[in-house]
């Protein structure tokens, strides 16, 4: 290497008894010799460094900050941008010092003194479909369209203190979901929290579950069928109390985020409670019950409901009620019974709900779901037991990783019914599927869906058969 040069020199010259002058010319150069023998060291270093960030992002790893060691007295300021850019550590972190550290698919915030956090939150959802089969023409659709859009926010502020904001663009327009703020903490050695804003309901395992951690791409037509009138979200507030293997939760709310202030909203009291009797590392089993009754506002009379029953992105492919007007509220209740154990899982839910309505007979609903899966890469399924419902899998060899990814299969059978008075429409699907977890965050889906609906009003009457084929691409954060 160029820069031995002056070493070999030097050594030369150290052999060699100076004169005065010569003395002056040797000491100089041995300044300039020790000099370039930091700068040396300076740069082999930065190689160091350089070629360990090349290994831990070929490995799928989080590069470190780079490093220096702090020359000593006799060593010259290594003059590069890079040398420059290294910060200083102090060694007394302060509270306004910022940590940064890599979640599943998103960047955590933290202060350093631990008292803030801050992580974006995102959601892409992206659908296609095709149905065949039926013996009405228009109902036999080709569709892509986006289930769900959604940018947002979460954080906390000390132990306790913690919010979260999203909103959803999936139809074209601007769509608040959750937004709320909580209290965390604990009672009678119970961890509990209470939440305020627009909440999502804690209604059945399934209902229960965000858009982007069900098994199919579609909840059961017991999460869709069985709810209040108002939807899935509604302003108002929550409790929830935590054992080690159970959890209840008690619900208030009134209509979801409108801007309707002319006229009383509808009230909704909701309440769920699950329960894990048997919970190990690779067994548990799964028990839950729910419930909801509602005052429907003075302009919440019509209840008219048209539920999916072989994919959302099909509008002419739905088990229809008729037109329902009168009523004054309605009360829904439902069980749920499942577990898993190993790489296999099983879930069972039923609800009812009824509409009271002016006339003498209320509108009843009924609707039964039974679902499997089996990961027949390993994985333990994604149930959470402290909620009881589903998330995300921990992916054991992700596609980043040069593994493959995590693979399920699926299948369920669910039945819907209206009734009243006599029956009034009805409908069941059969779906097999497959789930393809490239890592924990992003995954590949496909439905098959085998239908059948015997609507007794609308365009669609009488007694219809097809197949729907659903694709879905997604990424969460």
């Amino acid at each position: 290497m160029d820069l031995l040069a002056p070493v070999v020199v030097g050594a030369l010259l150290l052999a060699t008894p100076p004169d005065d002058a010569a003395g002056e010319r040797l000491r100089a150069q041995q300044v300039e010799l020790e000099m370039l023998r930091a700068r040396l060291e300076a740069l082999e270093q930065l190689q160091a460094q350089d070629h360990e960030q090349l290994t831990r992002v070929r490995a799928g790893m989080t590069p470190i900050a780079p490093q220096l060691v702090p020359p000593g007295p006799a060593t010259a300021p290594v003059e590069t941008a890079r040398a420059a850019s290294v910060p200083a550590k102090d060694p007394a972190a302060k509270a306004t010092d910022l940590q940064v550290e890599w979640g599943a698919g998103a960047p955590i915030f933290r202060s350093a003194d631990g008292v803030f956090s801050f992580k974006p939150r995102g959601r892409i959802l992206l659908d296609a479909s095709h149905t065949s089969g039926s013996r009405y023409e228009a109902r036999d659709l080709t569709t892509t369209g986006s289930r769900a859009l959604r940018l947002g926010i979460e954080g906390g502020v000390g132990a306790h203190f913690f919010y979260q904001f999203e909103t959803d663009f999936a139809e074209n327009g601007i769509d608040v979901v959750t937004a709320f703020l909580g209290w965390r903490h604990k009672v009678v050695g119970l961890d509990y929290d209470l939440r305020i804003g627009n909440l999502f309901n804690d209604r059945g395992l399934d209902a229960s579950t965000g858009s982007d951690a069900t098994p199919f791409l579609e909840r059961t037509v017991v999460g869709t069928a069985i709810l209040p009138q108002r939807g899935f979200y509604g302003i108002g507030a929550q409790g929830r109390l935590f054992g080690p293997t159970w959890h209840a939760s008690l619900t208030l709310t009134g209509d979801d985020v409108d801007s309707n202030y002319s006229v009383s909203d509808s009230r909704t009291v909701l309440a769920r409670v699950h329960w894990n009797p048997v919970k190990t590392a690779r067994v548990v089993l799964h028990l839950g019950a729910w419930g909801f009754t509602e005052q429907l506002s003075p302009v919440a009379g019509t209840v008219t409901r048209n539920t999916t029953i072989g994919g959302r992105f099909n509008g002419n492919l739905r088990v229809s009620t008729g037109p329902l007007t009168g009523a004054t509220g309605d009360t829904g209740y439902g069980a749920e019974l499942g577990g898993y154990a190993g790489p296999v899982w099983l879930m069972a839910e039923l609800g009812q709900r009824e509409v009271r309505l002016e006339a003498p007979s209320p509108f009843i609903t009924r609707a039964w779901s039974v679902a499997a899966g089996w990961f027949i890469t390993g994985e333990t399924p994604p149930y959470n037991p402290r909620f009881g419902n589903f998330t995300q899998p921990q992916v054991r060899r992700s596609v980043v990783d040069q593994g493959p990814g995590a693979l399920e299969l699926t299948a369920r059978y669910e039945s819907l019914g209206f009734t009243h008075a006599a029956p009034a429409g009805r409908g069941w699907a059969a779906t097999a599927g497959v789930n393809w977890y490239l890592n924990s965050f992003s995954r590949l889906m496909l439905n098959a869906i085998r239908w059948h609906t015997d609507n007794r009003d609308g365009d669609f009457t009488g007694a219809d058969d097809g197949q729907t084929v659903s694709l879905r691409a997604q990424v969460s954060f």
